[in-house]
């Protein structure tokens, strides 16, 4: 998956209608350019490719009264609204996404319903809990961990991360039953993503 794709859709449609100088401070100020690829060039490219593709609308707007080029203004399509949506179920729901896509995914799962993402986040752990026993009854050698020797160590990290990965997602499920955090249809959220008064560490 081209996490490029879900945080720029996400980020306009948080929005309504952004430019692409919101979309990318919106994207720094997550930190997003260091856990992803979200640099400036490759954020504007992907606006323009989203608006070619038709999932985003491109709307010219006038030029500042500085004098500056007109700005492009960009609203997310129904098409996109559904593009977004299926890849955002998907960065929550998969067990094996790069760290990047789960990041966004996680970053945008107040978009969702409550009880959907839940429920994505239970199919998440089914599918960490399928693959650590895969690992244990197809990979691990036979004989004891201390004879593993070096290559050993690459069992037991995936068995380490499975464990960690649903450690983690258990307490999120934990957390979204609790009624933690205001998800779609629950009313109107801040779209802030530091607490008020907090400094942002990229900017």
């Amino acid at each position: 998956m081209s996490v490029m794709r879900l945080l720029v859709l996400g980020a306009v449609r948080q929005h309504g209608r952004a430019h692409g100088y919101q979309v990318r401070n919106d994207l720094e100020f997550w930190g997003a350019h260091q856990w992803s690829t979200a640099k400036p060039g490759s954020i504007y490219h992907a606006l323009k490719q989203l608006a070619k593709e038709g999932l985003l609308h491109a709307h010219d707007i006038a030029p500042s009264t500085a004098g500056g080029p007109p700005r492009t203004e960009y609203e997310i399509t129904p098409d996109g609204e559904e593009t977004y949506l299926d890849l955002l179920r998907e960065a929550v729901r998969a067990y094996d996404q790069k760290i990047d896509v789960l990041t966004a995914g996680v970053g945008f799962i107040v978009d969702l319903p409550r009880g959907e993402a839940i429920e994505l986040l239970k199919e998440r752990v089914e599918s960490l809990q399928g693959w650590r026993d895969e690992v244990v009854k197809y990979w691990t050698p036979g004989a004891p961990p201390q004879e593993w020797g070096h290559i050993g160590e690459i069992m037991r990290l995936w068995i380490h991360n499975a464990d960690s990965s649903m450690e983690w997602t258990l307490g999120l499920i934990a957390r979204l039953e609790g009624g933690a955090y205001v998800m779609a249809g629950e009313g109107e959220r801040s779209v802030e993503v530091l607490p008020e008064g907090c400094d942002n560490p990229y900017a």
